[in-house]
């Protein structure tokens, strides 16, 4: 067993160290990022999108913008692709340390259609992207000009398309530190009426020095958003919920502990004077027994595990500064890698717990593993990617990267489940059952309507909901409305506090199970454990009812991502409820045969 838990921490640190190199030398490694006065650093456009509805992007270029001649495709990374990013080249030039006034870019006659294309595009908020040096910047198409009492108002909102841009820049020595990108509506040119427009694009560029240092150069994009955060106020509440939930679970531990407690003497006055066994004791025979469905249970247990052990990874990486929260290809693309090589955790652990409970088929507990959790993931993705097809927008991704994609699964993950499984084959120990077990178990009795599963997930889901649901607010924002996520470390800690209160909540279901002589505690643990997540997929519903979002191509992406969100955490917290289980069961019964 020593030798087992060296190789899993040694496992562990190596995948550590690799992704944390690479991934800070791809984001934060200052060479190539060092120019001469003049030098010519390419500004890329990137894509066109909407602010209500985050999935629908367009290709810069679909909007009657200034284009140059060839227009050419920066290849695309993995990372890139995942992100819906098309980095293409465009007129601009902004040279090292070269201020320009009002260069022109290019003048164009719009014609009637381009006019309502660019009038509802302003309408509707749409914002473009650029990249300078690998640095992203956001700008608005234009702006409305609106009669004061618009409300009683009957005369219709002025729309203006921005023809200027000016680009703020700071550097520091040779190297580009910082950009921004600003219009003004008194540079716009009216495109209210469908008629043809004449438009001169023009740009500025101001460059300024500043002390600050290329490595610190992306903690803007970590504590900026788009969105007011009034971070004062959110620290003191979450301490303040902190302290409250810490609390409870406190107070439920005691709890628990005191009536156990209670029992165990309870249960020796029984057994001096001879009367018969009641409670959660009377199933002692039974608590140990194989549970139905076991493969299942094992991969399910070895997806959990494998997801667990993927959300630390992230989680580390970015409060360690490697990944940004702003960056959502960075974060993708490191999934991906993440997830294959934790598929190593998954095969072990669903091929060590089919050992330990006399699995039938310990090849069909492998599969079962590596296919719960990427087909239905797979799947859904295959389905909003045909969406994004049909739509033309960023989100679509090509055939060749979803055999990519495929390959790396295949290859890496499948390979990775299978060395985990022979590992935890190899190890295998025997399931180390604190009292003896029956051959044969005992028929459950009857139980009261409080005591069965879905009253008892009802009740662990609500539970465990109160927990998170003042911050799921500010975790759909970030990911749906164009809000930084910028609270990792507090985030961190309140899903410590859910795992935490997840377990004491299984263990106090599972004692009031046993509690009723019903020893069936395997998969209701896991059903408990997870229940959360079914609460978290409903206030999706609620969330997107306030929303802003609109259109069935974003409620397919919406529901779907939210779907795989929730599935993966049912699988997390539902292992976290078998564990937290497993650990009382053993000990409460090894509690008795002491005794």
């Amino acid at each position: 067993m020593v030798s087992e838990a060296r190789f899993v921490v040694l496992y562990l640190f190596v995948i550590f160290t690799a992704l944390a190199t690479s991934f800070r030398t791809a984001i934060a490694s200052p060479k190539g990022h060092r120019y001469n006065v003049g030098d010519d650093i390419p500004l890329f456009v990137n894509k066109v999108g909407s602010m209500y509805n985050p999935s629908e992007t367009y290709p810069y270029y679909d909007f009657p913008f200034c284009r140059p001649d060839p227009v050419i495709e920066k290849k695309r990374t993995l990372m890139e692709v995942l992100n819906g990013d098309i980095l293409t080249n465009s007129l601009y030039v902004l040279k090292f340390r070269e201020n320009k006034k009002f260069e022109r870019l290019c003048e164009k006659k719009l014609t009637k259609d381009e006019v309502a294309k660019f009038r509802d595009a302003v309408s509707n908020d749409f914002y473009l992207q650029m990249y300078y040096d690998d640095l992203p910047l956001w700008l608005g198409f234009g702006d409305t000009e609106e009669d004061e009492d618009w409300f009683h108002s009957e005369i219709p909102p002025l729309y203006y398309l921005y023809s200027h841009i000016k680009f703020d820049v700071l550097y520091n020595e040779n190297q580009v530190i910082e950009v921004q990108a600003f219009s003004d509506l008194q540079d716009g040119v009216d495109i209210t009426d469908d008629i043809e427009t004449n438009v001169t694009f023009t740009y500025s560029v101001v460059w300024s020095k500043t002390e600050a240092p290329f490595v610190n150069r992306m903690g803007k994009y970590s504590v900026a958003s788009f969105l007011l955060d009034i971070v004062k106020l959110r620290s003191f509440s979450l301490i303040y919920r902190i302290v409250i939930i810490a609390k409870l679970i406190g107070m439920l531990a005691t709890l628990l502990l005191q009536n156990l407690r209670d029992d165990i003497i309870k249960s020796s006055m029984v057994n001096e004077e001879g009367m018969k066994e009641v409670g959660w004791k009377y199933t002692h025979g039974d608590a140990f027994s194989n549970p139905p469905y076991t493969s299942l249970l094992c991969a399910v247990l070895g997806t959990g595990t494998q997801l667990l052990t993927l959300f630390f990874f992230v989680f580390l990486l970015v409060l360690l500064g490697v990944l940004y929260p702003y960056s959502h290809g960075t974060l993708y693309s490191s999934l991906v890698v993440i997830y294959a090589f934790t598929s190593m955790v998954g095969g072990y652990t669903a091929s060590s717990f089919h050992v330990q409970l006399a699995g039938t088929s310990l090849r069909r507990t492998i599969l079962l593993a590596g296919v719960l959790y990427f087909v239905p993931l797979f799947a859904i993705f295959l389905v909003l990617n045909k969406v994004a097809i049909s739509y033309r927008i960023t989100a679509s991704i090509s055939f060749n990267t979803i055999v990519v994609l495929l390959l790396i699964w295949t290859l890496l993950s499948i390979l990775m489940f299978t060395i985990g499984g022979v590992l935890g084959y190899t190890f295998k120990s025997h399931f180390r059952a604190s009292c003896s077990t029956r051959r044969g178990p005992k028929e459950t009795t009857t139980l009261a309507w409080y005591r069965k599963t879905l009253a008892q997930m009802f009740l662990s889901g609500v539970l465990s909901f109160c927990t998170v649901i003042m911050e799921l607010d500010y975790i759909y924002t970030s990911l749906w409305c164009h809000n930084i996520f910028t609270e990792s470390g507090t985030f961190f800690i309140m899903f410590i506090l859910l795992i935490i209160y997840t377990a004491i909540l299984s263990i106090g279901m599972t004692y009031v199970q046993l509690l009723g002589e019903d020893h069936e505690w395997c998969w209701r643990s896991v059903l408990r454990g997870g229940s959360v997540s079914i609460f978290m997929y409903g206030y999706c519903i609620d969330f997107y009812s306030r929303s802003t979002m609109s259109g069935f191509m974003q409620l397919l992406f919406f529901f779907g991502y939210n779907a795989c969100i929730c599935y993966a955490l049912f699988l997390v917290l539902g292992t976290v409820g078998f564990y937290a289980s497993l650990v009382f069961v053993r000990h409460v019964y090894h509690a008795v045969k002491n005794e």
